[in-house]
């Protein structure tokens, strides 16, 4: 497995606590709902990047 590099993220409470329920809801720790979250959105970027470029290079 890859190395993982740690940080500090300030974050405000009532979303941490938010993550923190969600998290145990599926049985994750926060730092792995977290990176799931994190995992799943750069995925969901990478799809929409590839289908949604038609090479003009303007942003939305």
């Amino acid at each position: 497995m890859a190395e993982k590099k740690a940080f500090v993220l300030r974050i405000n409470p009532d979303m941490l606590r938010e993550l923190e329920t969600w998290a145990q809801q599926d049985f994750r720790s926060l730092n792995g709902q977290i990176e799931f979250l994190l995992s799943e959105a750069l995925k969901k970027q990478r799809r929409s990047k590839s289908k949604g470029s038609d090479g003009d290079g303007a942003k939305d």
